[in-house]
């Protein structure tokens, strides 16, 4: 219990400056300071709290979990394409969103799209589809409290009590400081984690008797290593992973966040240290993950093995229920949490477990971005702030911040997923669908409002389309099962972890490519919006 208690302790300091942030706030109760802390974040605080809002449980917990099955590949997967596509959108796209938001007063991208557009109904359109995308986003987040907890405390804390625990911590900082104890609060998580891939390292290495004899060793095995090497992913699923990335300038918490910065050259430091600090967490969580294959001596990890071993010669004559029990043994996303549990001492331990709590605990940034735009496009849009006040607005924030977080909570109790599949067929597959609607609207005056409607309801009827084709076909246990095909060439099939279309593509692909396309032809069919307007965002 003592790693237990020492994560406990973090979450009373998180919930501590959470808190302290409310007090200090010179401009309590203005909703400008709530949702987006007066925009005056400095240099700092900016990085630490953007890079830390877009480091959730899929990092740390997803990353290791999934290159524990799949192999050192999962660096090139994600961590590789992140490094360079995001800085790229934050360079292009996010000093255009704040230029824009600190010009006309904007708080949510729904307000650019309203106004760039001429728009009002279909800016709840997208308002209500991202609210959507976001929900497994923070579903991840109390999974990820959960299965954190119980690692640590060697099953003693349930799952259910650590999700809630998690759950109930954020919701109260979020509650009471806003956007500026969310920015304190993921800048300090945001060092904790940063300090704990390097750590965990040494420490697990040590324990392991070296990690470079883990690696040879593993080299050796003709049964591990394929873990070390990219020949278990063909180039299209490989390169279906670039388009991900693209999700990250689309979701809603990264945009606000985008708009708290003091100055737009804040966004040159932001650019250059990003993929630093993707360096410095991805790296560790991919390779403890890879080399918690080669340990032997930790039965949960040794359990897990043993069914991927099962699934793999006898899945095919498995009854449905037996298979899933094996699949629901496999589940992978504590193997870093265990492998602390062995190696490290146990006041480490703790100390490592707080810093993985860190990054799982981001979700607050996601619960904050939903119950802005809520407050700014439904509540205030359709007169609530009109009739109720700047008060009642700042008020119904807060009342939304309690209701999701217990939907969410209630929903990620039932989530059978795992966290990496989860953010990656869902939440950033769809987000990355939208990301044309930023293009569109801050570059290309032709757009319209009826191409981004296209746009959004595109996304939303395909994510919709993946999950009914997913829960509608059954996994397989070996070979992608082809469920339809045009003269031998595969357009649609069913993997073990997903979803494959045209040849091994992941669903992204099609989905962001079409949403793009749909933006174009449908825009280019319908009136523009006024001169005025274009003459506003596109001056000459």
């Amino acid at each position: 219990m003592i790693p237990a208690a020492v994560v406990l302790l973090y979450l009373c300091v998180v919930l501590y400056i959470g808190i302290f942030a409310f007090r200090k706030s010179e401009a309590r109760g203005k909703a400008e300071d709530y949702f987006l802390a007066s925009r005056s974040l400095g240099p700092l605080v900016f990085l630490l709290s953007l890079f830390g809002t877009n480091m959730t449980a899929f990092t740390i917990l997803g990353s290791s979990g999934h290159s524990f099955h799949n192999g050192i590949v999962t660096f090139g997967l994600m961590a590789s394409s992140s490094a360079v596509v995001i800085p790229l959108t934050l360079f292009f796209i996010g000093t255009r969103v704040w230029a824009v938001g600190k010009k006309y007063g904007h708080i949510t991208p729904v307000q650019i799209f309203r106004d760039r557009w001429e728009c009002g109904h279909i800016g709840t359109i997208i308002f209500l589809v991202q609210a959507l995308l976001l929900m497994p986003y923070i579903i991840i987040g109390v999974m990820g409290g959960g299965t954190a907890l119980h690692a640590i405390s060697g099953g003693f804390v349930p799952y259910w009590f650590g999700g809630g625990l998690v759950a109930i911590v954020v919701m109260s900082y979020v509650f009471f400081g806003g956007m500026r104890g969310t920015a304190w609060v993921n800048t300090f998580q945001t060092v904790l984690f940063l300090t704990f891939g390097t750590a965990a390292v040494l420490v697990v290495g040590a324990g392991m008797g070296g990690f470079s004899t883990a690696m040879n060793d593993m080299l050796q095995s003709p049964s591990l290593a394929p873990l070390l090497t990219r020949e278990r992913v063909n180039p299209a699923y490989f390169f279906s992973y670039m388009f991900i990335p693209l999700s990250s300038i689309a979701f809603p918490h990264v945009c606000i966040f985008c708009l708290t910065a003091r100055r737009m050259t804040q966004f040159k430091k932001t650019v250059i240290y990003y993929p630093l600090c993707i360096l410095a967490i991805w790296l560790p969580s991919v390779y403890l993950g890879v080399a918690a294959n080669h340990v032997t001596d930790v039965p949960e990890i040794r359990q897990k093995i043993e069914a991927r071993q099962i699934l793999a010669s006898q899945g095919a004559q498995l009854p449905d229920e037996e298979r899933s029990r094996v699949r629901a043994q496999m589940a992978s996303d504590d193997v870093i949490l265990l492998l602390l549990g062995k190696y490290a001492p146990v006041w480490l331990a703790g100390l490592l477990g707080a810093g993985i709590m860190a990054a799982v605990m981001a979700s607050d940034s996601q619960i904050l971005a939903l119950s802005t735009m809520f407050t700014e496009d439904v509540f205030t849009y359709y007169g609530g702030k009109a009739r109720f006040g700047e008060a009642a607005q700042v008020a119904t924030g807060r009342l939304f911040v309690i209701a999701f977080t217990l939907v969410a909570y209630i929903v990620a109790l039932q989530a059978p997923a795992r966290i990496f599949e989860l953010a990656v067929q869902y939440g950033f597959s769809g987000y990355a669908a939208l990301s044309p609607l930023l293009v569109a609207a801050l570059y290309w005056k032709r757009s319209t409002k009826w191409g981004a409607a296209a746009c959004t309801i595109w996304t939303a009827c395909a994510v919709a389309a993946v999950a009914w084709f997913q829960a509608s076909v059954p996994a397989p246990v070996g070979p992608p099962t082809v469920v339809w095909s045009i003269g031998g060439f595969e357009l649609l099939s069913r993997t073990a972890g997903g979803t494959s279309v045209f040849g091994g593509f992941q669903p992204v692909v099609p989905m962001t490519l079409i949403s793009a396309l749909l933006m174009v032809v449908v825009s280019l069919m319908t009136k523009k919006p006024s001169e005025a307007t274009i003459a506003r965002y596109f001056p000459q």
